[in-house]
């Protein structure tokens, strides 16, 4: 990043009126730190028969970071996962070699009207980890550093700040950040990683008296520390980290190297992939992004 920009959301329809906001990547910005992707998802209200579920698929080279505001699902993947999470959890999934995963509603909510919020990040791996053993972790609410400030409060989901540090296993360095302002509230931000990049979640705010509207992303020029200010009650996000270099991106798959991507699409496309006990649906790789 070499200057201070905005960047607003692109909607996408991952299926049955399921859309999310896409910030990351960007046309002007294809990543900030390790973060490759950056979806935010609702609050969609789905009826009893609404189908929101994400079948299996594959990832590759990546991490992948989902935080609930709101809602539940039922994780389970390739290495025998399988977790129910709810709100202020996170789960936490290293896909590395290859990982196959689902996210589907729990078997209690299917008759039951519910709300469905929240994000799911992907991070790029360093290229000396992108082959690693796939991994899960899960961590309850109770178990991520919180801190309670004049006018804010800090949940340090990755990374280190306000004197906490996280203990999710990063691969890189990385900072993820869930902060809640009170109306009125000024939060000076740290400047500890090289990119840096910050989202408002659910009201408008301003940096250093500009302003910035509710779902659009601001980059924050390296080393500076500007201040967070709230008119209202105001949920926001950072995150950043060091940056890894050029990656690119082919469907679910992240890689150094474009030969993987295709190895990744021709092993999908074979069934070579692991395979999630329980689950039988099968998706094809998209041939428009072949």
């Amino acid at each position: 990043m070499q200057t201070p920009q905005t960047l607003l959301p692109r909607l996408h329809d991952l299926g049955g009126g399921f859309v999310v906001r896409r910030l990351l990547p960007a046309a002007t910005c294809p990543s900030v730190g390790p973060f490759v992707f950056f979806d935010h998802f609702g609050p969609v209200q789905a009826q009893p028969g609404d189908q929101h579920d994400v079948r299996p698929h594959p990832h590759i080279g990546l991490s992948t970071v989902t935080y609930l505001f709101e809602g539940a699902m039922m994780h389970r993947d390739s290495t025998g996962a399988v977790q129910r999470m709810e709100p202020g959890q996170i789960n936490w999934m290293t896909a590395g070699r290859g990982i196959v995963h689902s996210e589907r509603t729990p078997a209690d909510l299917l008759d039951k009207p519910r709300v469905a919020h929240g994000l799911q990040l992907w991070m790029a791996l360093p290229e000396s980890e992108e082959e690693c053993e796939p991994s899960f972790h899960h961590f309850a609410a109770d178990a991520i550093p919180k801190v309670a400030l004049d006018s804010a409060h800090v949940t340090v989901m990755a990374g280190s700040a306000f004197g906490l540090t996280s203990s999710v296993p990063a691969k890189s360095p990385t900072l993820y950040l869930d902060m809640q302002l009170q109306a009125g509230g000024r939060l000076p931000l740290p400047a500890d990683y090289t990119e840096r990049a910050l989202y408002a979640l659910d009201a408008g705010c301003s940096l250093d008296g500009v302003a910035l509207p509710q779902h659009q992303m601001q980059l924050l020029a390296a080393g500076s520390t500007p201040v967070l200010q709230a008119g209202g009650p105001a949920r926001v996000v950072l995150v950043g980290g060091e940056p890894l270099g050029p990656r690119f991106i082919a469907w679910n798959f992240v890689s150094s190297r474009k030969a993987r991507l295709l190895q990744a699409k021709e092993d999908w496309i074979a069934q070579r992939f692991p395979t999630i006990a329980g689950e039988t649906e099968f998706i094809p790789y998209p041939e428009a992004r072949a």
